[in-house]
């Protein structure tokens, strides 16, 4: 298993081993002693999974105070672009973000820890998109970034993006609060 550092401080991409013969393929998506050697040092207290249809975008979301999120995103069918944004003020690369492609091909898992605000967008006709999270999920601490604000400027790489109504009324980037500093 390899624990590859982004340009961004703190998001990891993770690279499975994986075990491949003509009855199909083996891999471990988590095992605590390996993702603590490679800088994954979390207990996971919630497994969550969705499925979308190709263009669809979820996000930019993410929790708050004591309910913040780090999450371990993949892919189990599908592709999608997934993306973090760094909302930590004070952090060199506030307001950047990073995007990767994670599919059940490449079998990939993003780390985004808390201070990120994290959506993807669906690449294939359908997608099967799983993430553990280290927090509960909380409405009353759930915040969203709106998901094609000009600051921010994501390639999302679709085009008639499918946006829930929710994520659709999120605020601009320049309207987010304090809530992670560097």
């Amino acid at each position: 298993m390899q624990f590859e550092k982004t340009f961004i401080n703190g998001l990891i991409l993770v690279k499975p081993d994986v075990y491949q013969d003509d009855r199909g393929y083996f891999f471990e998506s988590f095992n605590k002693k390996k993702f603590s050697e490679g800088g994954i040092n979390e207990s996971f207290v919630q497994d969550n999974i969705s499925k979308s249809v190709e263009g669809t975008v979820r996000g930019l979301h993410y929790q708050v105070e004591k309910y913040a999120q780090g999450k371990l995103c993949s892919v189990v069918i599908g592709k999608v672009l997934d993306v973090a944004v760094d909302i930590r003020f004070g952090s060199p690369t506030f307001g950047k973000y990073y995007a990767v492609e994670l599919s059940e091909e490449n079998k990939n898992q993003l780390w985004i820890p808390p201070g990120f605000a994290h959506g993807f967008s669906v690449l294939s006709d359908i997608a099967i998109f799983s993430y553990k999270c280290t927090s509960l999920y909380n409405k009353e601490s759930e915040r969203a970034i709106l998901f094609n604000d000009s600051d921010l400027n994501i390639n999302w790489k679709i085009s008639n993006p499918i946006v829930s109504q929710k994520d659709l009324q999120a605020r601009s980037f320049k309207e987010i609060e304090k809530d992670f500093l560097y």
